[in-house]
């Protein structure tokens, strides 16, 4: 590993974080570049292919981005156009592209919450948990990466113990059920149909259940097993066949939507035309047809308008973000000197490794000459001469203002130590 990073050092390539997310990108753009989890798959293994050393995936309902080592960023723009269905005219109007410290600020933000749309939705890090352990799977980690991810998560563990900024329980999951709430007469007597059970469907159920006290929650999911599974330990949810699929929507007056497919899994076959019913979809990409818009009595929410949902909780989040901050800075700090030290402690050995042979050679010279030359003395004298000359060149190489690289270069040039 530390050969694979030390040679992307040598050949010059530098950090980068592209993608599109919600901050620039609506639900459709976000949709066509998002990337399934076979296509993440596959793009690592291309990227592998091409000899890109070092390379993350991360695709969510908010956000789909690369973050990896590359001569120049249109490596990884053109891998996520490759395996996505994003065209490049719609990368260069909606992206984002970061590149080596802001590449680094980036991540750290997104993994403590403070990139989420909703304030303090810890649910990327889950996914970028995943992202990561993809990642390692298939050989895509260098040293450099580790040591980052690795920052960023306890980063993430520290903001969430030490700060409010997740607290009450605000997400896109959350955000259907205070949606319902807030929208729907007598909504602990409607007939509320889930479809999927990934994480977020699984969050939706559970926010029913504890948010809504509705007692008529009915599921289905594509394997069968796993929504009996769960039902097991959440009382008062009905578990329903796929194949009864359209039946179920025909009675239900709440349909919320999270499958994970790269097509729409509920179209206008599945619903009647005169079916009055609303529909929460908080997929990505949509798993909901457009031809649905054209029904009159069906009312469709998207995941971009959930997000817009704000309660007193997130007034209480934004007062923490200096303390969230601050720790990032703190991680941060503990992350570039790894970075530093990783980067100089060849030429410090270097240095010390030429002191070395000077003193051998004036050791041994002055052994011959001087006849009561005491050896085990001059040793001792100039092995602390050689300890406090490398010290003092630790120290200028850790100084904020020195130019490491041109430091470096002028050293190896005095004392021939580049090889």
């Amino acid at each position: 590993m530390a050969q694979e990073h030390m040679k992307t050092e040598n050949t010059g390539t530098k950090l980068y974080n592209i993608g599109v997310s919600y901050k620039k990108a609506d639900v459709a753009t976000r949709s066509a570049f998002s990337l399934s989890k076979q296509k993440q798959k596959d793009l690592l293994k291309d990227a592998m292919s091409k000899g890109i050393d070092g390379v993350i995936v991360v695709s969510t309902c908010n956000r789909t981005e690369i973050t990896g080592f590359a001569n120049h960023p249109f490596e990884l723009i053109s891998l996520l156009c490759e395996h996505s269905n994003g065209k490049m005219e719609d990368f260069v109007k909606y992206s984002n592209i970061f590149k080596t410290s802001e590449a680094i600020q980036h991540l750290f933000k997104i993994g403590t919450g403070l990139e989420s749309q909703i304030l303090g939705d810890y649910e990327i890090v889950g996914q970028l948990k995943r992202a990561y352990k993809v990642a390692q799977k298939y050989g895509t980690i260098n040293t450099y990466l580790e040591r980052l991810m690795n920052s960023v998560l306890q980063a993430s563990k520290e903001v969430k113990n030490q700060t409010h900024l997740s607290s009450g329980t605000t997400s896109v999951a959350y955000a259907a059920t205070q949606y319902i709430v807030e929208n729907v007469v007598d909504y602990t007597s409607k007939r509320v149909l889930v479809y999927g059970l990934g994480e977020i469907g699984k969050n939706a159920c559970k926010n029913l259940l504890e948010y809504t006290d509705n007692k008529n929650i009915y599921l289905i999911n594509r394997t069968h097993a796993k929504a009996v599974k769960f039902a097991e330990t959440h009382q008062n949810i009905v578990i329903k066949d796929e194949s009864e699929l359209e039946e179920e929507i025909a009675e239900a007056d709440i349909l919320i939507v999270s499958t994970a497919s790269d097509i729409p899994t509920i179209t206008s076959k599945n619903i009647k035309k005169d079916k009055k019913l609303l529909i929460l979809d908080l997929s990505m990409p949509e798993n909901v047809g457009k031809d649905i818009q054209a029904y009159q009595n069906v009312q469709l929410v998207n995941v971009d308008q959930l997000s817009k949902i704000t309660d007193k909780t997130l007034e209480k989040r934004t007062q923490e973000i200096p303390k969230a901050i601050s720790i990032i800075e703190k991680h941060k700090q503990d992350f570039n000197e790894w970075v530093m030290h990783r980067k100089f402690t060849p030429a410090v050995n270097a240095l010390k490794k030429s002191l070395l042979s000077i003193q051998n050679d004036e050791l041994d010279l002055h052994k011959k000459r001087l006849e009561d030359f005491n050896e085990e003395h001059a040793e001792i004298i100039t092995s602390r001469i050689i300890q406090k000359i490398t010290t003092q060149y630790v120290k200028h190489l850790k100084d904020e203002n020195t130019a490491v690289n041109q430091s470096i270069d002028v050293v190896n040039k005095i004392f021939n130590t580049s090889n």
